[in-house]
């Protein structure tokens, strides 16, 4: 369930200022090696939904080749700043600014879709869900990392946009989070990655890694 409006707006309010902050810092990001999981092999073309300061776009950019692009997608407009200061000599890449259940990229854009520790902090994860459907081609893959609770949240933390804004009030539970990857009409879902879980604002929460694809012809 989607929050209110007035909560959206004060979560994108925390999280942008958080992230904008986060822009010029080397701390890590991630909660998973999503890229890894994914593979992108040269020649194709990947999409990374919340990309940050661009490091995985680069590594994504490097595997393809120069017949494959790799794109970031970010609402961080410091983020994508500094990520197109990374990105400068990747003639292969580009930066698309935006929300990621609505992302300015044309349907079927891409062989390979990731994500890593970003979705938690959309309202509707189904319609990211939705959007990673749109984007892929038939037969394509998609490989995210993200952060899911183990028990509903209380409102407490629901309802407080700072503690989306630290990847853990926007977390539902595990088999809530599979459920709406497959409602979105992707198939193959699986967890390859799930760690132990841990304490983050009172509330217990972990990291999974799941796959999966657009339905179609499956890419050799």
């Amino acid at each position: 369930m989607s929050p209110d409006p007035k909560l959206a707006e004060g979560i994108a309010r925390a999280t942008a200022h958080r992230y904008g902050a986060l822009s010029g810092t080397t701390e890590s990001l991630s909660c998973g090696r999503a890229l890894d999981v994914a593979g992108p092999r040269e020649g194709e073309d990947v999409v990374d939904l919340g990309c940050g300061r661009g490091a995985d776009v680069a590594r994504a950019a490097g595997r393809v080749g120069p017949r494959g692009t790799a794109t970031g997608v970010d609402g961080n407009e410091q983020m994508l700043a500094a990520a197109a200061a990374a990105l400068d000599g990747y003639p292969n890449t580009r930066l698309v600014h935006g929300d990621l259940a609505a992302v300015a990229l044309p349907d079927g854009c891409a062989d390979v879709v990731v994500s890593n520790c970003a979705i938690n902090h959309a309202p509707d994860k189904g319609a990211v869900y939705r959007e990673v459907h749109r984007l892929l081609r038939p037969g394509g893959r998609f490989a995210v990392s993200d952060v899911v609770s183990d028990h509903p949240l209380p409102d407490s933390v629901r309802n407080d946009p700072a503690a989306w804004a630290a990847c853990y009030g926007g977390s539902i539970p595990e088999g809530d989070y599979l459920a709406a990857i497959e409602a979105a009409g992707l198939e193959g879902i699986a967890i390859v990655r799930r760690t132990e879980p841990y304490e983050k604002g009172g509330v217990r929460i972990r990291s999974i890694t799941v796959t999966g694809r657009r339905p179609g012809l499956e890419r050799p």
